[in-house]
């Protein structure tokens, strides 16, 4: 049986092979970055040249590759972030044995967060992965300034009987000091990150931008903002604990032990 009886061909230039993602044909399109130009960039102009097209519903695009990864990453760290700060609270509510102080020291975290966005944008970084690991080292970096204050308060709380505000106050005036010094030289060690230059300085430098501006935010504000939360969780802590006292027209209208007491012994 001849094939044209079921069949039609003619004769032309065709590929050798065709190409598959899964069971359906596909086509894949290969691009690098211009100079100064960041992978995020890259993929946006590529989205929005993909929904000017307006390709039929049958036309699916996808990343691969390198764009794929960053964008499973930019997904994936919401969640990485939200896990990370409930570790810490976590570790520090069984350390300091409080439900409540573990949010004071974690008050740190915005400041730090907005100086990190602040530095990136003023020195036209975009916000990176490697942006985004620096805020997560951020987390562990910065806390340490609320921890020696609040350590030192709840010890002089507990064991020499102090009342929050003394309390508080001597922590700030012994651990200044303490902090200042330790900052600084987080500081400065993210300082060569930051402004250094040589093979692969373009990856580390959003890192070390992140940290650098994280550190000098956060330490000007939780100097300042630490001792204020500490005292307003400390007054809603004993608010919770104190024990129920009843109204005072409950007060009134409840008989008193020495009126029922007489109308007894009247009786």
């Amino acid at each position: 049986m001849p094939l044209s009886t079921f069949a039609h061909f003619a004769s032309k230039v065709t590929p050798l092979s065709v190409s598959h993602q899964g069971v359906f044909p596909a086509v894949t399109l290969s691009f690098n970055l211009a100079p100064g130009a960041a992978l995020g960039q890259a993929v946006e102009k590529i989205q929005a040249v993909a929904d000017r097209l307006r390709a039929p519903p049958t036309l699916n695009t996808s990343f691969q590759g390198t764009a794929q990864a960053f964008q499973a990453s930019l997904s994936s760290m919401p969640m990485l972030v939200a896990a990370a700060i409930l570790v810490v609270y976590i570790v520090l509510g069984v350390l300091y044995e409080s439900y409540i102080h573990p949010i004071t020291i974690l008050s740190a975290l915005p400041s730090a967060g907005v100086g990190a966005l602040l530095a990136l944008w003023l020195l036209h970084y975009d916000l990176s992965v490697i942006a985004i690991v620096g805020v997560i080292l951020l987390i562990g970096i910065v806390k340490k300034n609320a921890i020696m204050m609040i350590d030192f308060a709840l010890q002089a709380e507990r064991v020499e009987g102090k009342s929050p505000q003394e309390a508080i106050r001597q922590a700030c005036l012994l651990r200044f000091r303490p902090i200042m010094m330790t900052t600084f030289a987080a500081l400065f060690g993210a300082v060569p990150i930051a402004f250094g230059q040589g093979a692969g300085s373009e990856l580390r430098q959003p890192l070390g931008v992140a940290i650098v501006g994280g550190l000098l935010v956060s330490q000007w504000l939780t100097l300042y903002t630490t001792p204020v939360i500490y005292l307003y969780l400390e007054r809603f802590a004993r608010w919770i604990s104190r024990p129920y006292r009843p109204s005072r027209l409950q007060e009134t209208l409840s008989p008193s032990p020495a009126l029922t007491e007489g109308r007894r012994g009247a009786e």
